[in-house]
């Protein structure tokens, strides 16, 4: 993946300050933020075609991001973050959802997802707020999602608790294959449209130990309802017959990490972050990150990466033509299956 972050515009510094009192600090403008990038993938088992066939795959997207800040009295501050993204992609494996048509509608889309947030914090006290919403649309798919966070700072700075609580309530088209479509006539983009319901809760506690040594735990708590299913994602059975992926209603994930950095100096840092991963499908993970940031000059840094992933597969998944027609739950998504990645970069 190929990113370009501008930073467009960064903080305003304030005139001299006057030793008289406070004066009200009114809106401006605090940075303006351009994130672009582009992603390009080839692959053989995609669900589409019942975990056989291309997965090739074009992405480009665009975010931009502005960001506000003033103080309405000494030590409260107030922030408002305004963002806007845009993403297209052209997707073979997508077109073969009616492999009787060349580029069809469902061979590309395109996504826009404008957000906002609300922050205020206490200097003083150490408390800050923040209530984030967000806006999500592409031809087959809705999504409102809301949230609230709360965290609080010590008085000397060393420790760091908070908590997030979101909410993301789906609408999605059921885009069929063409052969299961109820008639000869009906569109790609065929609905009645099912709903997805996720909520999610984050805990986490930020720790300075000295003055080298951070270290932070991570714990989430999600559950997903309604329909998790991807219509069109194919299933072909030992018998040949074909339906389409069927997966449980309902999936409670449960996250835990742990983050540890150290200063080495003025140039040096390691960065360290292990998470452990389970599911009520039956997905354990391992992710294990390491970043080595130099700082080259005052002004430029490089942060070389290396993140080792690997996991189970779920009770439900199956390769191409493995699973039986007694089964009430089966898939050939891949990304549900038994794999291992690793990713070595630098930014």
């Amino acid at each position: 993946m190929i990113g370009l972050y501008v930073t467009v515009l960064s903080a305003f510094s304030q005139t001299a300050p006057d030793s008289s009192g406070y004066k009200n600090r009114k809106l401006h403008l605090e940075e303006i933020n351009f994130v672009s990038s582009y992603y390009h993938q080839n692959g053989d088992h995609s669900p589409v075609t019942g975990g056989i066939g291309t997965e090739r795959l074009s992405d480009i997207a665009a975010t931009l991001e502005v960001k506000m800040k003033w103080y309405r009295r000494p030590k409260l501050k107030q922030e408002v973050g305004l963002e806007m993204g845009i993403e297209h992609y052209t997707s073979a494996s997508s077109d073969n959802i009616n492999p009787y048509t060349i580029s069809s509608a469902s061979s590309h889309d395109t996504k826009l997802y404008p957000s906002a947030s609300y922050i205020i914090t206490n200097e003083q006290k150490g408390w800050a707020t923040e209530i984030d919403g967000s806006y999500a649309v592409e031809s087959i798919y809705r999504s409102k999602g809301g949230g609230f966070a709360l965290t609080k700072t010590s008085a000397d700075k060393n420790r760091e608790l908070s908590v997030k609580l979101y909410a993301y309530l789906d609408k999605i088209s059921l885009v069929l294959p063409i052969e299961f479509r109820p008639g000869p006539y009906v569109s790609a983009r065929w609905d009645p449209r099912s709903e997805r319901d996720s909520y999610s809760s984050s805990f986490t506690f930020k720790q300075i130990i000295n003055t080298r040594l951070q270290f932070s735990v991570m714990l989430d708590l999600a559950y997903q309802h309604g329909y998790l299913s991807t219509p069109f994602y194919r299933n072909y059975f030992t018998d040949g017959y074909e339906a389409i992926e069927k997966l449980p209603s309902s999936r409670f994930k449960i996250p835990i990490g742990v983050r540890l950095n150290y200063f080495m100096g003025d140039r040096w840092i390691i960065r360290s972050f292990y998470r452990y991963y389970k599911d009520s499908w039956g997905l354990t993970a391992n992710t294990y990150n390491i970043e080595l940031p130099v700082k080259v000059t005052p002004f430029v840094s490089i942060s070389p990466f290396y993140r080792f992933y690997s996991q189970n597969s779920v009770r439900y998944y199956g390769p191409y033509r493995s699973h039986t027609m007694s089964e009430e739950y089966f898939t050939t998504d891949d990304d549900l299956s038994k794999f291992e990645s690793n990713f070595l970069g630098a930014e």
